[in-house]
């Protein structure tokens, strides 16, 4: 199959990269900057483009069979609009060049209801402060891109991870249209994913979660790690 992949040099964009690679389809990975690009292979191009140039998001898009956003910035104060700029031009690209498999990464926050099983500290004081504090200009634009992939005519899914961890492997890890238990997902499941369900078209038009059950690490270290590059 012939996969773009935008935002492909972050941390959950090379996964998937990878394993795409490694099942034989071939790969776009869009990234503005592609001399940093670790990974070769001949069904692999590399192109180096802005998802905010409309432009080159519709040379990225032709010829491509299904499309992949693992878009992603860093919590901030200052406001965010990549999500939804970007989306919106691939959308655009995607309709002029006749696409239709779209999926893409946005939160489990976006559920809107509290975690099943957590304790009343995390659903009450620590997921609300991320939510509403810490990641806060990241959901808004997050729900913005949401709202202009559910408006479109392409045939998405939504992929909603929770708190994202680096793992070794694939491990065997659930998935379901609402919100699941537990607090986090790896990267190598959410590639695994997000692969799945462009190759394999499944749950389409849906919003899904995804959640690791094995060798899941605490939420300190966790937040040690992603928010604060500890």
């Amino acid at each position: 199959m012939k996969l773009v992949i935008f935002g492909a040099n972050g941390p959950t964009g090379r996964r998937a990269t990878e394993q795409a690679i490694a099942e034989g389809h071939t790969v776009t990975a869009v990234t503005r900057h592609p001399e940093r690009f670790p990974l070769s292979d001949p069904r692999l191009r590399v192109a180096g483009a802005d998802v905010l140039d409309p432009a080159a998001v519709e040379r990225a898009v032709a010829g491509q069979e299904a499309v992949i956003s693992t878009l992603g910035v860093p919590y901030g104060r200052n406001p965010v609009t990549v999500y939804s700029e970007g989306i919106t031009h691939i959308t655009q690209a995607m309709t002029n060049h006749a696409v239709r498999r779209l999926v893409c990464v946005s939160s489990t926050v976006l559920f809107g209801v509290p975690a099943p099983g957590e304790t009343f500290f995390f659903r009450k004081v620590l997921e609300p402060f991320i939510a509403r504090t810490m990641g806060r200009t990241v959901y808004e634009d997050m729900r913005r891109m949401e709202e202009i992939v559910r408006d479109s005519d392409h045939a998405w899914t939504v992929i909603r991870p929770a708190g994202l961890f680096d793992a070794d492997a694939v491990s065997d890890y659930r998935v379901a249209t609402s919100r699941l238990p537990g607090r986090f997902t790896s990267r190598a499941d959410l590639g695994n994913a997000l692969l799945r369900e462009a190759v394999d078209d499944l749950h389409v038009r849906a919003f899904i979660d995804v959640r690791t059950t094995d060798g899941v690490p605490s939420f300190l270290d966790v937040l040690r790690k992603e928010a604060f590059g500890g």
